[in-house]
């Protein structure tokens, strides 16, 4: 079904083999030189393009400048890695002015940040066009920490992705980080029936962690990894982590809690009487139909010579 989804929107793997050879190469090559120095671009590229596909589709809006953008929004603002794409951009313009779309750059982003994570690889159908609309309003489209399980199958579904797409993409936060003011509200005054006040479907040894980095009163920016386990190795432990009560943000723990989302943690983790599921493989398989959410194709939108600007 990917497949079908690559060809009839117009990308296609190896789409720029004979108009710029070296594209994939390049992006590749200043992703790893950025994660070098920063690896904070990998968890933020993820999201980066996660997050510019569930509005308006995959057409790298996410990157525009502007008042009132997408760009300017909380849960863009916050994100690691504009300058990445800013720099690959750039060189591609040297190397083929006019040819290679910020929204392929994006794509092929997010896939060698999770290589540089130790995750597996996938081929990215490539052929995209940058879009030329970039609203904040937009972004309440994106998943929200708070959400239920009923309101992120919705906007998972709007996008044409299932239930197991939904666990497998969530699966993401893996690697990476999240800010104090989008979970602290779980540590206290959340509930009566837990003598702390803390959310009851969350472990109480880990509430007591969480609550020394993130006082009631304390800085709300300070960044806490979203897998407490191997927070920069992309694997299968933030399964582990739900299915012991340790998800950071309440979306995520909801996968566990909730019985039609937990059967495919359970089939991450391997649980024995269920159909096993190898995490990295269906990620780039989740990734590759994300990826063609609302593509734009032929004489559809611009190749953007900057990507931060509409031509």
């Amino acid at each position: 079904m990917a497949a079908a989804l690559v060809q009839g929107q117009g990308s296609r793997v190896g789409f720029y083999s004979r108009t710029c050879p070296p594209a994939e190469s390049i992006v590749q090559k200043t992703v790893q030189s950025h994660f070098q120095s920063n690896p904070a671009i990998a968890p933020g590229l993820l999201r980066m393009h996660f997050h510019d596909c569930f509005v308006r589709g995959c057409d790298a809006s996410i990157l525009i400048n502007g008042t009132s953008t997408e760009k300017t929004t909380v849960p863009n603002s916050l994100l690691n890695g504009y300058d990445v794409i800013d720099d690959a951009k750039a060189k591609l313009e040297a190397a083929c002015p006019g040819v290679v779309s910020c929204a392929d750059i994006l794509a092929l982003a997010a896939r060698d940040s999770v290589v540089l994570t130790k995750g597996l690889t996938w081929k990215v159908p490539t052929g995209r066009r940058d879009g030329r609309v970039s609203l904040a309003s937009d972004v309440n489209n994106l998943p929200r920490p708070r959400d239920s399980i009923e309101a992120q199958k919705q906007k998972f579904a709007d996008k044409g992705l299932t239930d197991q797409d939904l666990v497998t993409l969530v699966g993401g936060h893996t690697i990476g980080t999240s800010a104090c003011q989008f979970f602290r509200y779980r540590l206290y005054n959340f509930s009566t029936t837990t003598a702390n006040g803390a959310d009851p479907s969350m472990d109480a040894k880990f509430v007591t962690q969480l609550q020394a980095l993130c006082p009631s009163d304390g800085d709300g920016s300070k960044r806490i990894a979203l897998d407490t386990g191997s927070p920069n190795r992309f694997d299968a432990t933030f399964f582990t982590n739900l299915k012991n009560g340790r998800g950071v943000l309440e979306s995520d723990q909801k996968l566990w809690t909730d019985t039609s989302t937990r059967t495919f943690v359970q089939r991450f983790l391997g649980i024995r009487g269920l159909r096993g599921l190898n995490f990295n493989v269906e990620f780039g398989r989740s990734m590759v139909k994300m990826s063609n959410t609302g593509v734009k194709t032929g004489t559809e939108g611009e190749i953007r010579r900057v990507c931060t600007a509409i031509n």
